[in-house]
């Protein structure tokens, strides 16, 4: 007789911040309720406050969580082993783009989303965020760096500050997305950015 195979279910701590991650992103920081939390993420508010004391320290928890999360998508992915750096650059707006797919909450950027409503309030959470942003534009750093050594771009700026304008386009084009609803309007504005590197490293012979 064979042995039935049971899926593990994620834990009580796990299941609230993937509710963090969705409904965070799906209905706002301010408008979120820990009640909204719970029934999301099938638990009880006794098994919230186990393991957080406040709204707020899930959202930090959440951050570290998104962190690891898409930190590890784009770790994997398989750009990486592309042999030109440009190529890398453009691979990583095309997964980018890819990623564009299912309803808002399902792409938009948590840090981004949590910026724009808790910048003037929560600092703690800002700053949470920022890192999360400005660590994600620094993967992108010495594919940035290889790039303007092979095509001998000499402009004056940084890839530091091409890194995070990346993220600047991002952000926006999420933006864009969520005040027309329209995916499409996000996919346009990676699209723009990816003729933009496509300029900045194009061959000077």
């Amino acid at each position: 007789m064979g042995m039935e195979t049971r899926t593990k279910q994620p834990d009580s701590r796990t299941r609230l911040l993937n509710a963090a991650l969705h409904t965070l992103r799906a209905k706002g920081y301010n408008a979120t309720r820990v009640e909204d939390l719970c029934a999301v993420a099938g638990v009880t508010k006794g098994s919230f406050f186990h393991h957080f004391r406040s709204k707020d320290e899930l959202a930090l928890a959440a951050i570290a969580h998104w962190d690891e999360l898409t930190g590890g998508l784009f770790a994997a992915a398989a750009y990486h082993a592309l042999e030109d750096p440009r190529e890398r650059l453009l691979a990583y707006l095309d997964l980018r783009s890819e990623l564009l797919a299912g309803e808002l909450p399902e792409y938009t950027c948590l840090a981004g989303m949590l910026t724009q409503e808790t910048y003037l309030t929560k600092p703690e959470l800002t700053d949470a965020c920022e890192r999360s942003i400005s660590g994600h534009a620094a993967s992108l750093v010495a594919d940035i760096e290889a790039a303007m050594q092979r095509y001998g771009v000499e402009d004056g700026w940084t890839a530091e500050s091409l890194a995070l304008h990346t993220q600047a386009v991002l952000q926006g084009a999420f933006i864009l997305a969520k005040a027309r609803g329209e995916a499409a309007l996000a996919a346009e504005s990676i699209a723009h950015l990816r003729r933009y590197i496509m300029l900045l490293f194009r061959d000077r012979t």
